[in-house]
């Protein structure tokens, strides 16, 4: 058994108490002996500040002091964990911070006021402050007492008075691991949909203003000249009615393509087995589509492994120079499972481009999964992984 960073074994516990008074007995002893002041502070904070808040809550400062009180609970929290790190030897993580970042149209004063208000952190630091008090009188007196009377045997009291102290920080002050991150995924994954869903945005206020509108305007001029000469020279206006005829065709056709883009009315009507076979036959590359669905997931979930399908096999098309690909779709419980293939010359990787990295981001946003398996030479095998959710069925 070696030595630990802090005067421990590597396990993290504490060396075996011993009669003899070593570096570690006496940071135990300092460490009760500081429980009272500092437990007296914590207890006086708590009480005055977050009582306060509580007594104030039905005034307009009552909310707003309640979430200061936190914040700085959350402080002495952190001074806690110092303490207890530098004379308990005991490694705590800092729990995650607040997530203040505000987004355009997201949090504003009274979602960041609320979200300070349920902290968990701060919450668990007030219960800490709390049951501090008592525990801290308690301890200062055993120790200083034994201090004076029972100095042979204070090493294996400062021991079990300390593996108190180090339960309550472990418990109290140690963020919930798995909570903490779900948090920060949380987090992430909304603001990866809400970048997500700006960049379609844009993506169609671009195309409309550069297709269809162009086109639009161009007819309206079009017109507006034929109707001038419609009794001055007949044959011209004809013509020129005939290329406004032929404007329309392509700005109805740029509607259509944009109207598929946005959400493709096959895959509303017949769902994605029939979509995927669409966006197949579209694509350069022949490719085999085997869908064995007995039910349609959730719109969201349907549209979302519509576009990662069709965002692929634009790929394959363009990119892996394959003589042939397959889309295979099932569903495994709750679990909605994509896979493409392709004989193309591979080398796909997520960091390879915007292109996959913004499939695997959209995914992750919904709990899903998506993994690349695309060694130089081929062949190209990608996997989505969606959270299947039943729809709803429909009103009549």
């Amino acid at each position: 058994m070696t030595t630990g960073k802090y005067g421990g074994t590597d396990d993290g516990r504490p060396p075996p108490a011993r009669f003899a008074y070593d570096a570690h007995t006496w940071k135990e002893i300092a460490h009760l002996l500081a429980n009272l002041p500092v437990s007296v502070f914590g207890f006086v904070y708590v009480v005055t500040v977050l009582l306060t808040g509580f007594w104030l809550t039905v005034t307009v400062i009552g909310f707003p002091l309640l979430a200061a009180g936190l914040l700085g609970a959350r402080q002495l929290g952190k001074l806690e964990r110092a303490r207890a790190r530098a004379l308990l030897g005991v490694r705590v993580d800092e729990p995650s911070p607040l997530p203040w970042r505000t987004r355009k149209g997201g949090n504003g004063f009274i979602a960041q006021l609320w979200l300070g208000v349920k902290d968990p952190v701060g919450w668990r630091t007030v219960l800490y402050d709390f049951i501090r008090l008592p525990w801290g009188v308690l301890t200062f007196t055993i120790t200083l007492t034994s201090l004076f009377v029972l100095w042979p045997v204070l090493p294996f009291i400062a021991r079990g008075l300390a593996d108190v102290d180090r339960a309550m920080v472990r418990g109290l002050l140690s963020p919930s691991d798995e909570l903490e991150r779900r948090i920060a995924e949380l987090e992430s994954d909304r603001g990866v949909v809400v970048d997500t869903a700006a960049a379609d945005l844009r993506r169609i206020e671009r195309d409309l203003h550069d297709g269809a509108q162009a086109r639009l305007v161009n007819l309206a001029m079009g017109l507006g000249l034929a109707k001038e000469k419609l009794l001055e020279d007949p044959e011209y206006a004809q013509a020129m009615v005939a290329e406004a005829h032929g404007e329309v065709k392509l700005a109805l056709q740029e509607l259509r393509d944009l109207a598929r883009g946005i959400h493709p009315a096959v895959l509303t009507d017949r769902g994605l087995d029939a979509a995927l076979s669409s966006v197949a036959s579209r694509c350069t590359v022949p490719v085999k589509v085997t869908a064995d669905l007995d039910a349609r997931p959730v719109q969201a979930i349907e549209g979302i492994a519509y576009f990662t399908v069709s965002e692929l096999l634009q790929n394959i098309s363009k990119h892996s120079g394959a003589r042939s690909a397959s889309v295979d779709v099932w569903r495994a419980e709750n679990r909605l499972l994509i896979q493409v293939w392709d004989d193309g010359r591979g080398g796909a990787r997520l960091d390879g481009g915007t292109g996959m990295r913004g499939l695997a981001e959209r995914l992750d946003a919904v709990d899903g999964l998506f993994v690349i398996d695309s060694p130089p030479g081929g062949p190209t095998v990608v996997t989505a992984e969606l959270p299947w959710r039943d729809r709803a069925p429909e009103r009549s």
